[in-house]
């Protein structure tokens, strides 16, 4: 059975899964959103490992096991990303991503010229007119963002994420609190939030469906902040795309339904070897 393990490179903790025989396809390189960490990935990493493929997911400067670095902006976090993949000596990867995963990685794999050999997508966005949510409106908003940063409790982290659906355990709520736990991390996520103007992907525009490569688009459907809809705007854009919507799961899904997920995404592996 393959095993994952947690790692360090440089500032960058990370969960690496290895195949058992030889390598039958790229690397899966896996990055999560806020406010998760490679913690949500790690099923995924292992049913990935088991199809063959080597499976990494980073823990984002900040959040997870990884150490802040200022500042905490989309574009900071592209680079980090960039850093991590010279370290670990990754050329030509599967990309999956989720939430701000999304964001920074589709950005990274254009700015940077990295292959991607096939996408795994879910609950996220690449669209330039899109609004932000609530949570995201607040975040932006100086003051107020402040305050909410100042006031959040681990409690607080937990009702907010069951009150969008998610059914997240005591133990990853405590893994996914550690982005909360020092002032530099509450900063760094104000600062994304603040760096997260959408007018920033009109340069991307058909950049996606430019890519060519097989996607899978798993998708939780009780999400209010990033809706299906969003899933069908990626199915129409890529041609050579797969839908599977997870009707009981929320914006957090591979915290919701964490075997179903690997089951999925290892199933499109499987069919996509390189």
């Amino acid at each position: 059975m393959t095993k994952v393990e947690l790692k360090r490179e440089g500032g960058i903790a990370y969960r690496e899964a290895l195949p058992e025989g030889d390598e039958l396809g790229d690397p899966v390189l896996l990055i999560h959103g806020f406010p998760q960490s490679s913690y949500m990935w790690e099923p995924v990493v292992e049913a990935a490992a088991a199809t063959g493929r080597r499976a990494i997911a980073p823990d984002l400067p900040g959040y997870g096991d990884s150490e802040p670095d200022p500042p905490g902006t989309w574009e900071r976090h592209i680079e980090a990303i960039e850093r991590f993949r010279r370290a670990l000596g990754l050329e030509r990867v599967t990309l999956g991503l989720h939430d701000w995963g999304g964001l920074i990685g589709l950005r990274w794999a254009f700015d940077h010229g990295t292959p991607v050999s096939a996408l795994i997508l879910s609950n996220t966005g690449f669209f330039a007119d899109t609004q932000w949510a609530t949570l995201g409106q607040a975040l932006r908003t100086p003051g107020r963002g402040e305050q909410l940063m100042d006031n959040l409790t681990k409690d607080a982290l937990s009702t907010m994420i069951r009150d969008v659906g998610g059914r997240l355990s005591a133990e990853a709520i405590d893994e996914y609190w550690k982005a909360f736990e020092t002032p530099a991390g509450r900063t760094g996520i104000l600062e994304l939030y603040r760096s997260g103007d959408f007018e920033k992907l009109r340069p991307y525009e058909g950049q996606v469906a430019s890519m060519n490569v097989p996607a899978l688009i798993l998708w939780g459907e009780n999400d209010p902040t990033v809706p299906v809809d969003a899933a069908r705007r990626f199915e129409h854009e890529i041609r050579d795309s797969e839908v599977v919507i997870l009707e009981e799961a929320s914006h957090f899904l591979y915290d919701d339904e964490a075997e179903r997920c690997a089951r999925e995404v290892a199933g499109f592996l499987s069919r996509h070897h390189d």
